[in-house]
């Protein structure tokens, strides 16, 4: 069957040259399918980290963006992130959609920040707090399902307790967060993103590490997208999974701090000689976010 989506690229050009229109648009550009006006999206464990860190980005693209996180309010740095976001001037949907003004494009719009506590292990809490952002914004377009935990113990003598809630954070809430917003999506007909940061550790194994539980709520994830992309594929809502490496988050650093030789361990095994930033996982969570992956669901 033949897509069914707006003409771009090379056929938006020819169907165009075939108008009688003069003022009929030839196509979007390829950097407008990255941008992300007024859409709606909720990240967790988005008060710091990866999580602010790709928040920013939407934000930034023109998006709307529910920064969901354990702490009752939000601290210091995450109020400058937002104020940073609510200073920057305004984007022109004309040059985001590559469309002229006179197209009725020409209206401008703002991405911006916002706040709210959550709970990911708590289904009906996260159901309730989709719920009212998706009435309050009246959609919700993206969902960036990023919290997660990690500590370690020799697997022997792993505490039960400890398994279980690394269990319940990272596959639960994985799968709570994905379900709160593709509900709204479904129930509006949105042609919605969901996105879940895996891991590396969910395909490979850490050696050295006692990270047994971690390793294994990742690679959990990683197929949970998979099995989502397949069930929510007729609703039109696209399921993807990214696994970074090893990323220098504040939490990194404080777990490599005084382990100088973990770290050029770890540097050595990936073939750019170092660990990745933050920052650096924008793109591909923009890519997974925007229309420039309408025809990418199941992916890893």
């Amino acid at each position: 069957m033949p897509p069914s989506t707006t003409p771009t690229g090379v056929s938006a050009i020819l169907s165009a040259s075939s108008s009688s229109s003069s003022s009929s648009t030839p196509t979007r550009s390829a950097l407008s399918l990255f941008a992300l006006p007024s859409r709606v999206a909720i990240i967790t464990g988005a008060h710091r980290g990866i999580g602010l860190e790709i928040a920013l980005a939407y934000a930034e693209a023109g998006a709307i963006v529910y920064c969901l996180d354990l702490p009752e309010k939000p601290d210091g740095d995450w109020v400058k992130v937002r104020d940073y976001v609510a200073a920057l001037p305004p984007l022109s949907m004309a040059s985001l959609t590559g469309q002229n003004a006179d197209d009725g494009k020409g209206k401008e719009i703002k991405g911006r920040l916002e706040y709210a506590h959550c709970d990911v292990t708590n289904q009906q809490a996260m159901f309730n707090l989709a719920a009212r952002i998706a009435e309050k914004e009246g959609r919700i377009d993206i969902c960036f399902a990023n919290a997660g935990i990690l500590s370690g113990a020799e697997v022997l003598d792993y505490p039960g307790e400890d398994f279980k809630k690394i269990i319940d954070v990272n596959i639960n809430g994985a799968l709570f967060t994905a379900q709160a917003a593709g509900r709204e999506m479904a129930k509006r007909n949105i042609a919605g993103s969901i996105i879940f940061t895996a891991s590396m550790s969910g395909s490979i194994t850490n050696y050295g590490m006692h990270w047994t539980a971690y390793n294994t709520s990742k690679a959990a994830v990683i197929q949970m997208a998979r099995s989502l992309a397949c069930e929510l594929g007729p609703k039109r809502i696209r399921v993807n999974s990214i696994s970074p490496g090893y990323i220098y988050t504040e939490m990194t650093k404080s777990f490599l701090q005084n382990k100088p030789d973990l770290e050029k361990s770890w540097c050595a095994q990936n073939p750019l000689g170092r660990l990745g930033n933050p920052d650096e996982l924008r793109g591909v969570a923009l890519f997974l976010a925007s229309d420039a992956s309408t025809f990418c669901t199941g992916s890893e």
